[in-house]
C-alpha cells in the first residue's frame, strides 16, 4: 500500500487511526462471541481492527461516516460486501440492518462522541448483549468505576445498571496516526442476565442525573423536589451521589416512586 492510498485523518471527525496490529488483534479478541452471531464495528477507518473481526465466526458490519474511509474499505475489504453502512451511527436506524436480531458493538471510538455511543447502546440494550472497544482512558475507566471514586458518575451508574463492566487494558498514544494527547483504554460491557430495572426506568435516569449534576451537594439538596414527607428522614439523603452503588440508586428510586409527591 502506498501512502497516497491511505485515508487522511480528519480532525472534525476525531479520527486517530490505530497502526499497531497487536493492539488491534487484542481489541478484536475482547469479543466473547456469546449470545450473538453479528457484530457492528463503529468507525473502522482503514480497517486495522476490521480485518481481525472478519476472522471471527460472526457476520461483520461496519458503520462509517467518512466517505473516504468507506471508499477505502470497499476497495480493500471485499469480504465486507454489502456490509458497509456509510452513515452516522448516532442517527442511523440500525433496525434496517439488524431488525430485532442480537448483535455486539465494537470499535476504536472517536473520542468526541464516545459517551454518546455508549448512551445509544444503552437505549438499544435489548439487542446488544456485548459492547467493547477503545475510549479515551478516563472515559473507559469512568464507565467501569465503582462507588466512592471522584470519577464515578452518571455514565458509571447507567452503564452498570444493565451491564457488567470491565476495564481490560491501557493503550499508548504512540500507536495512533496522528497520536492523541491522551492514553486510551479498552473496556468491555456484558449485558446482565436480568437487565430490566425493578423500578421506573425514566425516574431512575432522572434521579441519577439530578444527583450527579450537583455532585458536591448532598442528595437532600440535589433531590429536594423528589423528597416527600414519608422519606425525608432517610439517611440516604445525607450522602453524596458518589457514595451510592447502582443497587442503592435503584432502591432510592423505588422509595421515591412509592411516595411520589
Amino acid at each position: 500500500m502506498n501512502n497516497s492510498d491511505k485515508v487522511k485523518a480528519k480532525k472534525h471527525l476525531g479520527q486517530h487511526f490505530l497502526n499497531d496490529e497487536s493492539v488491534a488483534k487484542n481489541i478484536a479478541d475482547t469479543l466473547t462471541l456469546n449470545g450473538y452471531d453479528k457484530v457492528l464495528e463503529i468507525g473502522p477507518g482503514m480497517g486495522v481492527l476490521t480485518k481481525y473481526i472478519l476472522e471471527k465466526p460472526v457476520e461483520t458490519f461496519v458503520v462509517e461516516i467518512d466517505k473516504e474511509s468507506v471508499d477505502y474499505l470497499e476497495k480493500h475489504y471485499p469480504k465486507l460486501n454489502n456490509h458497509i453502512i456509510g452513515e452516522d451511527f448516532l442517527k442511523y436506524n440500525l433496525k434496517k440492518i439488524f431488525n430485532d436480531d442480537q448483535f455486539a458493538i465494537i470499535g476504536n471510538f472517536p473520542y468526541n462522541i464516545s459517551t454518546q455511543i455508549v448512551f445509544r447502546a444503552l437505549e438499544m440494550r435489548d439487542q446488544i448483549p456485548e459492547f467493547s472497544g477503545m475510549f479515551q482512558k478516563e472515559v473507559a475507566a469512568r464507565i467501569c468505576e465503582k462507588k466512592g471514586s471522584k470519577t464515578y458518575g452518571i455514565l458509571s451508574v447507567l452503564a452498570q445498571a444493565f451491564y457488567d463492566t470491565e476495564y481490560l487494558f491501557t493503550v499508548s498514544e504512540h500507536v495512533f496516526t496522528p497520536p492523541p494527547k491522551v492514553k486510551s483504554g479498552v473496556m468491555r460491557m456484558i449485558r446482565k442476565e436480568n437487565y430490566s430495572l425493578p423500578c421506573n426506568e425514566k425516574l431512575f435516569y432522572t434521579v441519577v442525573k439530578s444527583a450527579f449534576n450537583q455532585r458536591r451537594k448532598t442528595m437532600r439538596n440535589s433531590l429536594k423536589s423528589f423528597i416527600s414527607e414519608e422519606i425525608k428522614d432517610d439517611e440516604v439523603f445525607n450522602l453524596r451521589p458518589e457514595q451510592l452503588s447502582v443497587e442503592e440508586f435503584i432502591a432510592l428510586t423505588q422509595k421515591i416512586e412509592a411516595y411520589a409527591i
